[in-house]
């Protein structure tokens, strides 16, 4: 039985069954989407500057704090809002909820329209720009992945505070496996987005496609400046199915990655890499490819969501039912990976760093491969070292 947390809400709080296809394994299925390097790298191509803090202890800790909010349905992404509050979407419902930081109240902000949620696809990852008056949107439609924007605005009824959906970037391709989903605004202030490859192998290696990668994007969905391509917004290529996007504290940009029956991967994202998905599934392949930090067996990860907290990245794994620590001296892991809550809270979805440091963790019980008991889904708070 799976241990329930100790605390509940309180004003603390402020600070689709198994899919294969031949060839093919899903969000359970095992190792990794590449990311890399300088990501929110200046735009006019210089390195980030390198970090004067220590590097983390080889050993660190997790403590669960807090429920700060249960009985959610397919929770996928997590936003924070100015002030402490956070919007969760849900995958199968298409709606976006709002959590008080005072009470963890519960209030449905709106339903995202034209979502056709199937197989791991849905109303799937959710950015905020640092004003907070636009929700960002990754959604899978009747015909593609696509990002769009809705102007947020919270002194409207619950349910209808959410405008008219602005498409931002579309014709991502679209699949029953496979279709990324994890959307940011990075250091630089542009948007990014980790992809998929629908199934579809041969669209990673294929730059014209933005299936299998790594997108870059103004906010309004032009291809960013700095980027490799000027009239494209792929960044870096050869991914299988991008989940977990986050940047350390120079700017460095770390993706997690679903491999198929091998290796998952952490990478650290550089622009214009070639992270070689399908020729390689993690570390080898020769100098063509740019090689995982890391790598897992599907089993102990199938990695959906990461961040960085206290000189450390945190991966979320599904598959794996844990939360990984891997401690970094720059670009170096210092020890090996450390996992956390094997088996207690069931499959893990997001992780995303709160201001002080501390992490907020999105369970996935619900989405038709876990087994969910009354609580769930959940967002847990972290306190972590």
């Amino acid at each position: 039985m799976r241990r329930r947390p100790a605390v509940t809400v309180s004003a603390a709080l402020a600070a689709a069954a198994l899919v294969f296809t031949a060839g093919c394994s899903s969000e359970d299925g095992g190792p990794g989407d590449r990311t890399g390097p300088p990501s929110a790298s200046p735009s006019d191509g210089s390195a980030a500057p390198s970090s004067s803090s220590s590097p983390p202890p080889a050993k660190g800790s997790v403590k669960v704090v807090e429920t700060v909010a249960e009985d959610l349905d397919t929770p996928w992404g997590l936003a924070p809002l100015p002030g402490g509050d956070l919007l969760v979407s849900s995958r199968d419902t298409g709606k976006i909820f709002r959590i008080a930081a005072d009470n963890g109240k519960k209030t449905e902000i709106g339903t995202v329209p034209g979502v056709a949620a199937a197989g791991e696809g849905g109303l799937l990852g959710i950015a905020v720009p640092k004003e907070g008056e636009m929700v960002y949107a990754y959604l899978t439609t009747a015909s593609d992945n696509r990002i769009v924007r809705m102007l947020y605005s919270p002194d409207k009824p619950e349910g209808r505070q959410l405008g008219a959906p602005d498409t931002v970037f579309k014709g991502i391709p679209k699949g029953v496996v496979h279709n990324g989903g994890r959307i940011a605004f990075g250091p630089d202030g542009m948007l990014w987005a980790g992809t998929g490859e629908s199934g579809e192998e041969g669209l990673s290696q294929d730059k014209d496609s933005p299936g299998g990668k790594i997108l870059r994007m103004t906010p309004d969905g032009e291809p960013a400046r700095g980027n490799p391509d000027p009239d494209s917004a792929v960044h870096s290529w050869g991914h299988r199915n991008v989940q977990g996007l986050a940047w350390d504290a120079d700017q460095r940009l770390w993706a997690s990655e679903f491999g198929q029956n091998t290796w998952d991967e952490l990478n650290l994202i550089e622009p214009g890499k070639n992270y070689g998905w399908p020729e390689v599934e993690g570390k080898g392949g020769g100098e063509r490819f740019t090689q995982p930090v890391e790598q897992w067996r599907p089993e102990e990860a199938s990695p959906s969501g990461i961040a960085v907290a206290k000189g450390s990245v945190w991966m979320a794994g599904l598959r794996g039912e844990r939360l990984w620590r891997i401690p970094l001296d720059g670009t170096r892991p210092v020890a090996e990976p450390q996992e956390f809550l094997a088996g207690e809270y069931g499959r893990l979805r997001t992780v995303v760093a709160t201001e002080d440091g501390d992490l907020w963790l999105v369970t996935s019980e619900t989405d038709g491969r876990g087994s969910p008991g009354e609580d769930d889904d959940r967002i847990l708070r972290l306190e972590v070292s």
